[in-house]
């Protein structure tokens, strides 16, 4: 059974390509390999993020392992800010066809392991020490995620909130007059009120 249908993959495949840079693939010698094409790349990377797969599993002749793991067309392409633009152009298509939720709200924060580590990684508090990041997360009433804001792993929840609904900035002045904001206990303090009151949420 397929985790993602390829007619879903397609039109995300559409999408994403009107946002990928032109980039001159030519060597003054001609004699460099071929540059892989960007839509395998972007399979590769879709199968990376759907399965959780290690690099090893989904190379093929296609692609090596060892052109995944290098990352630098996903890099260049974070750096051309294309997931970004991807991911507001779904949000936004989903808000006309289905409408986002956005008076109710919820944020929460869990620890994740990033073996491979990055900027943000630190020590797990909770995981034996092993590399992990925090993840603050936004949704809306229905469950779809509206930004995310990762942190190192020993950084408390709470102070995170206003920079996780600081991605509510993405929607403008679409935004509902009231919003509630569900949050668990971490997040029960005078300065989550404060900061609730100051921007207009419950």
């Amino acid at each position: 059974m397929l985790a993602v249908s390829s007619s879903i993959i397609e039109s995300i495949w559409y999408q994403f390509e009107a946002f990928i840079p032109s980039v001159m693939d030519e060597y003054p010698l001609g004699c460099h390999r071929p540059r892989v094409s960007d839509r395998i790349i972007f399979d590769k990377l879709i199968q990376v993020l759907v399965l959780g797969a290690a690099y090893e599993k989904i190379a093929d002749s296609t692609c090596s392992a060892t052109t995944i793991r290098r990352r630098r067309r996903r890099d260049e392409w974070i750096a051309a800010r294309i997931f970004t633009e991807l991911e507001q152009t779904c949000l936004d298509s989903y808000d006309k066809m289905i409408s986002l939720e956005l008076a109710d709200l919820a944020v929460d924060g869990c620890i994740v392991k990033a073996p491979c580590g990055d900027e943000a990684a630190s020590r797990s508090p909770v995981d034996h020490g092993k590399q992990s990041t925090k993840r603050s997360l936004l949704v809306e009433g229905n469950g779809i995620p509206l930004g995310c804001v990762i942190a190192r792993a020993n950084c408390h929840t709470s102070p995170l909130l206003a920079s996780t609904l600081d991605k509510l900035d993405r929607f403008g002045l679409n935004l509902p007059e009231q919003i509630t904001a569900h949050l668990d206990t971490d997040y029960d303090s005078d300065k989550t009120h404060n900061l609730l009151n100051t921007l207009g949420r419950t």
